[in-house]
């Protein structure tokens, strides 16, 4: 049904905080208002000033998406002229309903590779609003973003001095090489660490590397589904390893699988560490050169009850461990920079993997976070953010003990920017999900981390993104709801 023109303002919604930005937004709502019919062909919409005042909007803003919709053809735009509608929007949608459907009835074809993906449950099922108690994040606040910078201009500003080299730049591996051996234990050479544009990428390029099409790979049950999506898609077939209180389980009467994936330092999702002991018995059922083990160490910056322990990378004395990190979550995340430590005998293959599939990390962020980290900025981040999230990390269990703790059982982690409190009685963690979030409190279920059958449901809740005060307001609607 056409609408008048004071009321299209009223249904246009823009989001701010919105991934999409205000441009998009509009030409995409502007489309399916033309394109549904309810602003008709020769409408007249509002001129751009009035348009943007009703919205809250600069100018540029609109002027910027009408001129996209009149190059797609839905509008007629002239200087001084308020923009009209060309295109009758009823029949443009039947045409294009039409080729939708038949596009529908014929089955694509796609590759082995893109069905495994399109099958998984990760990353699109989670796109949850960016609300307390949303797990996984670190609080961008805190970031000292006027230093990093000041690291991006002077790297820009001496990226044409460059010479071109190795995609993966020395002084960054260099540093990253120190802090790794001082910090986490990692016994490597700069020449084995490769930087790329995500943790995930690592996984994956780790994934098509050494993964053949039936190989058996061992993950963690519950665990992080990026790792088993990526797994999944290179054809491995996945055994899911059940926990105890240190983390993955030593599976008697099961042989050595080709890949074992784990987190032993914050189990994801339940924060488990596993113990020294733990991590010997799996390196020696491990072989040599038939076994690899991929240790993904995402938050491992974050220990607060006590020193943390070295990584099993530097436990093996075999060439086994790949080991990965990122920044994502010490830093920002938009940063998109992880890393991937790489077995010595790997190292010159790789290279070429990382060339071939094109997982190359701007090389001016690269030098810019090698600055970052060599003039001490990275360490003194992460010394003040530890204490911020373990005080976060305490206010979180001790509210939910103090408001809900008839119904929910808090498992503290030693570190780590998340924690797990499961359902006392008998309910599906999903329904809770939902309830929270309608209520405003994003959280993640348990049971959505399963490989296959949940053994129990709970909540996943990230205390580190978030202030004490947005924690106990959280806290007070989940009282609520519950």
């Amino acid at each position: 049904m056409p609408v008048s023109e004071g009321v299209i303002s009223a249904l246009i919604e823009l989001k701010r905080t919105d991934d999409e930005g205000l441009v998009a937004q509009l030409t995409s709502q502007l489309r399916r208002l033309i394109a549904s019919g309810r602003l008709g062909k020769g409408r007249a919409l509002p001129s751009s000033r009035r348009l943007a005042s009703d919205l809250g909007v600069s100018r540029n803003t609109v002027t910027y998406a009408f001129e996209q919709l009149a190059a797609e053809g839905y509008l007629e735009a002239s200087h001084g002229r308020r923009p009209v509608v060309t295109v009758d929007g009823g029949a443009r949608v039947d045409g294009a309903g039409a080729a939708a459907s038949g596009a529908r009835s014929r089955k694509l074809r796609l590759s082995p590779w893109a069905s495994k993906l399109k099958q998984a449950d990760w990353p699109m099922s989670y796109q949850a609003p960016f609300k307390p108690l949303r797990p996984g994040h670190g609080d961008v606040r805190e970031f000292p973003n006027e230093v990093w910078a000041r690291c991006l201009r002077r790297s820009a500003v001496q990226a044409v001095k460059r010479e071109l080299g190795s995609v993966n730049r020395s002084r960054l591996r260099e540093a990253l090489a120190h802090y790794l051996a001082t910090s986490r234990g990692v016994r490597a050479t700069a020449e084995q660490i490769m930087i790329l544009p995500s943790a995930q990428a690592a996984l994956t390029l780790v994934a098509a590397a050494v993964i053949i099409p039936g190989d058996e790979v061992w993950v963690e049950d519950p665990g992080y589904p990026g790792a088993a999506a990526a797994f999944r898609a290179s054809g491995a077939r996945l055994t899911g390893i059940a926990l105890d209180e240190q983390g993955m389980q030593r599976m008697p009467g099961l042989g050595a699988p080709t890949l074992i994936f784990m987190t032993p330092s914050h189990q994801h999702p339940t924060g488990r560490l596993m113990s020294l002991a733990r991590r010997t018995e799996l390196l020696r059922l491990s072989r040599p050169g038939k076994t690899w083990i991929v240790e993904d160490d995402y938050d491992g910056e974050f220990h607060y009850d006590s020193r943390p322990v070295p990584a099993l990378q530097g436990l093996d004395t075999h060439g086994r461990v790949f080991y990965v990190g990122t920044f994502s979550k010490a830093m920002t995340s938009d940063i998109r920079l992880g890393y991937l430590v790489v077995p010595p005998a790997l190292v010159g293959m790789f290279e070429i993997a990382q060339r071939h599939i094109g997982l190359i990390a701007a090389s001016h962020i690269q030098e810019a976070l090698a600055e970052f980290i060599a003039d001490g900025h990275f360490l003194a981040h992460l010394r003040r953010v530890r204490r911020l999230y373990h005080a976060r990390r305490d206010h979180l269990a001790e509210g939910l003990e103090r408001h809900l703790g008839e119904v929910l059982s808090v498992e503290v982690p030693s570190g780590g920017i998340q924690l797990v409190a499961r359902l006392r009685r008998s309910r599906t963690d999903q329904a809770a999900v939902k309830r929270l979030g309608a209520a405003g409190v994003v959280t993640r279920a348990l049971s959505s981390l399963a490989l296959d059958r949940p053994r129990d449901h709970g909540l996943l809740l990230g205390f580190a993104a978030w202030r004490e005060s947005e924690i106990s307001a959280a806290l007070r609607t989940m009282a609520s709801c519950f």
